[in-house]
């Protein structure tokens, strides 16, 4: 294959997200065996906003939160700070390969709204829970903790609700269609220049994480890592708040079929590394996954996106996004500053149930893999029921007797 073609075919257009999400989801395993903790980003955007308030003056180190999760250091000393700016460099380098970047502003001011108010319901919640669509979902399900699979149901009922609020007619801002001339398009030499940009960032980000590798192992990895899922959240556009919220608007299942295979890759290969002797991360399986949950559903659907979804999607230029993850930062922060008032009530008096351990290791591995395929059911069945429902409705909207108005 020549080289304008591979480029073509891997580098510019967007990949299938079955295959993406399953490497994800191998990848991740390998994470955890390599680093001893699992893929997430909110709780290293919990210590942005933890720093943010140190250089204001205050002193969250003293807060709860931060002594669970630890304040230590800057980003670039943390494994978390080492994934989260790996992916940010994955996800711009991406973009730039396939000319995918340019400054795009919402054009309403309800959009600002809705993207601050979104991202901070999602970042409250998913600190709450003690993760997001990865900790608490995508990498917290294959860890075998059963506050993953609270949190799940929950924030399957709160992007219901988060369907409802978005489509209010507060948040349906008029839609402007405009022509795109040629001169408004990117000129090729201007494409092949950001090409070049963008292998120039990522072999660059590559060298510094292997450089850093020879001097503290974990942190180096960690970067590189972050480099692959960044590479492919933007190429495959892996979007977690699509999965859930295209279940009550279209019926689509395509992307949540794609989380479970990739969660069902995951599972088997964090289970090989917990037997090995690495410790699994559990937390507390109790309202404050569910309450959390919900408000995360809620937050992702009105902002638009999740986490991941507004991580790359900030780096194709979307100011929106930029905005969604402010809120979201800001969320997890407050949320940080009430957890010694909450957590007793809603999480600290319940069990960290591991299913390996209630279970025993066949039975937990065997149950997690017997709910990943009872969702799979689920959504092939709900699938085959909206869409039958939608086809029906439009065969009654089309029928002599509505056109006319005449009932029979």
């Amino acid at each position: 294959m020549h080289a304008p073609s591979f480029r073509e075919k891997y580098l510019v257009r967007f990949w299938s997200p079955t295959p993406a999400v399953a490497v994800a989801g191998v990848l991740s395993a390998y994470y955890f065996g390599v680093t001893g903790t699992f893929w997430a980003v909110t709780g290293e955007f919990t210590r942005w906003g933890g720093h943010l308030m140190q250089l204001a003056g205050a002193h969250p180190e003293r807060w709860g939160y931060f002594r669970a999760i630890g304040l230590q250091g800057l980003p670039w000393d943390r494994v978390d700070g080492w994934v989260v700016l790996g992916m940010f460099a994955g996800a711009l380098a991406a973009a730039l390969w396939a000319n995918n970047v340019k400054l795009r502003a919402p054009r309403h001011g309800v959009r600002w709204v809705q993207g601050f108010l979104g991202g901070f319901v999602a970042g409250f919640g998913a600190r709450l829970a003690m993760g997001c669509n990865l900790a608490a979902f995508f990498t917290g399900i294959p860890q075998f903790s059963l506050h993953a699979w609270m949190f799940t149901v929950a924030t399957a009922a709160g992007s219901w609700a988060g369907v409802r609020v978005a489509l209010h007619p507060v948040f349906r801002a008029p839609v402007r269609v405009e022509k795109v001339t040629a001169a408004a398009q990117v000129r090729a030499p201007a494409a092949g220049r950001r090409f070049w940009l963008g292998a120039l960032l990522f072999a660059a980000f590559a060298g510094v994480a292997l450089v850093v590798a020879t001097r503290q192992l974990k942190l180096g990895l960690a970067g590189l890592f972050g480099l692959a899922f960044g590479l492919l959240i933007e190429r495959a556009q892996i979007c977690f708040t699509a999965a859930f919220r295209d279940l009550w608007i279209t019926g689509r299942t395509l992307m949540a079929k794609a989380i479970l295979a990739g969660m069902a890759a995951s599972a088997v290969g964090t289970f090989s590394y917990v037997l090995l002797g690495v410790a699994p991360k559990i937390f507390w399986a109790g309202p404050n996954a569910l309450v959390g949950g919900f408000l995360f559903g809620l937050g992702i659907v009105v902002a638009g996106g999740c986490e991941t979804g507004w991580m790359y999607r900030a780096v194709e230029g979307q100011v929106h996004f930029w905005v969604v993850g402010v809120g979201n930062i800001a969320g997890a922060t407050v949320l940080a500053w009430l957890w010694d008032r909450v957590a007793p009530a809603l999480a600290l008096a319940y069990p960290k149930v591991n299913l390996l351990q209630a279970l025993g290791p066949v039975g937990g591995l065997a149950i997690t893999y017997a709910g990943l395929l009872t969702s799979f059911l689920l959504l092939v069945w709900w699938e085959r029921r909206f869409l039958t429902r939608a086809g029906g409705e439009r065969a009654r909207s089309t029928s002599p007797a509505a056109a006319t108005g005449v009932l029979g």
